[in-house]
């Protein structure tokens, strides 16, 4: 695949704006066709109302909404947010453009064999994920190695939907959070130790056990209609900044939107409870960013990235550039 001059976008002013905007890949120049062979365009499907499902066709996202009431209705989960709860932070695209942890970084931040509930063990074959024992009337809790008290981290939470059982919460605690209680409970969450969301009752739960109980608990994410239930696959993404102080969630790659905030100037880590026997649940940590302004060769490369697009970042290769310059556009 070849590329001409117009890789870089020449009508950016600011390149550095893009750090603080949404990804949009540039559409490349036109070639120029006589009138007699450019392509007559084709006709758009004219599309249903916005409130009529689309039967049969994937949603965007993969994020599935199911009506409550019964009846199955898909409904695209990429809606204009709006608010600061819902600006995507800038430092996150950054991030999640940099390559990933290391094998050996991501289980420096793995779930820890020796803080967890007794009915759970970390696998030996493989380090990133617990097994829970088939203990009924059990609610059970691991909390992984690395507490964080500063920066950005992300890592990504593996939880097959089947294993999930009445309570599935993903969130993160304090040292001092409960790891196992009697009985089927949320119980990250359930005390001032701990935040978590319910992922089956779609439930934001903190100091849970001092909630009045004529007080429903928050409803993440937060634009779900009354009858809608959020039906979350295998995998989703955790996202702690301890410089703004929040706990945000992202699934398939649509951010959902602060869940938790008030967290600074406390060390907290990544923590799971499960009640469903056998369930085995794993912990990807993704990468980290220091609280410090990144140099200027980092900035640099992310305009550079962000001109280019999703569709040519794998054509790096291919650009009439030295090697040492495509190495830098490669984090090489």
């Amino acid at each position: 695949m070849e590329f001409g001059s117009s890789w870089l976008n020449p009508s950016i002013q600011d390149p550095l704006c893009h750090l603080y905007a949404h990804e949009v890949t540039p559409r490349p120049a036109a070639p120029f066709l006589p009138p007699s062979v450019h392509p007559v365009p084709t006709p758009l499907p004219l599309l249903p109302p916005l409130d009529q499902p689309i039967m049969g066709q994937k949603i965007s996202g993969s994020i599935k909404s199911v009506d409550v009431r019964g009846e199955s209705s898909y409904h695209p989960v990429r809606r204009e947010l709006r608010g600061p709860d819902f600006c995507r932070p800038p430092r996150l695209d950054l991030l999640l453009d940099m390559p990933s942890a290391t094998p050996e970084t991501q289980l420096r931040h793995a779930w820890n064999p020796d803080d967890r509930s007794l009915n759970v063990f970390v696998k030996e074959d493989d380090k990133l994920t617990f097994h829970r024992h088939p203990v009924a009337q059990s609610t059970d809790c691991i909390r992984g190695k690395v507490g964080y008290t500063r920066g950005l981290h992300v890592w990504r939470i593996h939880w097959p939907s089947r294993q999930r059982g009445t309570h599935a919460v993903v969130g993160v605690a304090t040292p001092e959070a409960s790891l196992h209680s009697v009985g089927y409970t949320a119980l990250v969450g359930s005390d001032c130790e701990s935040w978590g969301w319910d992922l089956g009752r779609n439930r934001l739960y903190h100091d849970g056990k001092n909630r009045p109980a004529a007080t429903a608990a928050p409803t993440y994410p937060c634009f779900l209609e009354p009858d809608e239930s959020f039906v979350l696959p295998d995998a989703l993404t955790v996202i702690l900044d301890m410089d703004e102080g929040t706990l945000s969630f992202m699934v398939d790659g649509q951010y959902l939107g602060v869940a938790f905030r008030g967290l600074k100037g406390k060390k907290l880590y990544p923590i799971v409870s499960a009640v469903w026997g056998h369930c085995e649940v794993s912990i990807r940590y993704v990468n980290g960013l220091d609280p410090e302004p990144l140099p200027l060769m980092d900035l640099c490369r992310r305009v550079a990235r962000l001109a280019l697009g999703r569709d040519r970042i794998h054509h790096i290769d291919a650009l009439p550039l030295p090697q040492t310059l495509k190495n830098y556009l490669q984090y090489q």
